[in-house]
């Protein structure tokens, strides 16, 4: 996985997110804002803990701006998309960087950019009642990656959805904690 899948991820991400008529309905324990500004700093931080390698920088993390327009989020979000991509696409397959569950390559960082994106993304679509499809070959990538337990003969996007404890899965229970298969 690579910057393509991140890009791919994000454009298809923000053009539901853009549709969104009131960024401020509630979404799990924030609301439409809230979860694109979580994913934009996810990407942020998924770039600078790569460039940086094994560094645990998680001190360092910082607050959102309460005046950020919805757009700006958006912008951001799309921005940091692109930054994280870039670093992808420049850094040697040997890299390691940092993350709470493991040293992740840069395969591990843009399966976990993926899955955030299209987890939230999904978590926005559920409340607002839109209708989102993300890329089944990126999504199916990234259950391989992260979640190389997951079942394969069920749709990919519901099946992150499951293994992030979102959803049920006939036949399956839903897991009531997990975590991604980050490190390779």
């Amino acid at each position: 996985m690579g910057g393509d899948d991140v890009r791919r991820c994000v454009d298809e991400a923000v053009a539901l997110l853009a549709r969104v008529p009131d960024p401020a309905v509630a979404v799990l324990d924030t609301d439409v804002a809230g979860v694109v500004w979580h994913v934009g700093e996810c990407l942020h931080w998924y770039g600078h803990d790569l460039l940086v390698g094994p560094v645990d920088l998680t001190a360092g993390r910082w607050e959102p701006d309460p005046a950020a327009s919805y757009g700006r989020l958006l912008t951001g979000l799309t921005t940091w998309g692109e930054v994280l991509a870039r670093v992808l696409d420049g850094a040697d397959p040997a890299e390691r960087g940092f993350h709470p569950w493991g040293s992740p390559d840069p395969a591990g960082f843009a399966a976990m950019a993926c899955a955030e994106v299209v987890v939230h993304t999904g978590d926005v679509a559920e409340v607002v009642g839109a209708r989102w499809a993300p890329p089944s070959d990126v999504v199916t990538a990234t259950l391989a990656r992260l979640f190389p337990g997951a079942p394969t003969d069920t749709d990919p996007a519901t099946t992150l959805r499951w293994a992030t404890g979102r959803v049920d899965l006939p036949g399956r229970p839903r897991p009531t904690s997990w975590s991604y298969a980050a490190a390779p």
